[in-house]
């Protein structure tokens, strides 16, 4: 018998009964933890490009040459918060408030998911360079961003 089989046999048992899951809610909005969000981190614009990427915010979507990036959400989300603010310091403490929102994380989440980020950029090869660390204090995007109304470098 396979396992997926055994549970199957043993859920149809009258006596065994699975309670319901329960949710954690946020105490502050009544809402589940596990929601989904609808919304990015925060205000972007509609599309911001660097290197050979563009962000399209609003629809959650990094493409390089016109394809699609296999990116973690919060990975995305940190490069979301980054790119709002090209070239200055974003401390270690907003990032981790913009992208996990009313939840405690250790620090080394942040660092999985810059490496995840910085990986799938291939950030510090072929002289590429995006993301640079200060260390104790934060991260910055370094590299020439292009909007479609702004220009910084």
């Amino acid at each position: 018998m396979r396992a997926s089989e055994s549970t199957t046999a043993f859920a149809r048992l009258p006596w065994v009964q699975t309670p319901a899951p329960t949710r954690a809610q946020n105490p502050d909005t009544d809402e589940p933890f596990s929601a989904k969000r609808t919304e990015p981190a925060g205000a972007a614009p509609t599309e911001v490009s660097f290197g050979s990427f563009r962000l399209l915010p609003a629809q959650f979507l990094l493409l390089e040459n016109e394809r699609p990036v296999p990116l973690g959400s919060r990975a995305l989300e940190i490069l979301i918060v980054l790119l709002e603010r090209p070239c200055e310091l974003v401390s270690k403490q907003e990032l981790m408030a913009r992208v996990w929102p009313n939840v405690f994380v250790e620090p080394a989440n942040l660092t999985v998911h810059i490496s995840a980020l910085r990986r799938m950029l291939r950030d510090g090869r072929d002289g590429n360079r995006f993301i640079i660390n200060i260390p104790g204090r934060g991260y910055s995007f370094v590299a020439p961003v292009t909007r479609p109304d702004i220009t910084a470098n």
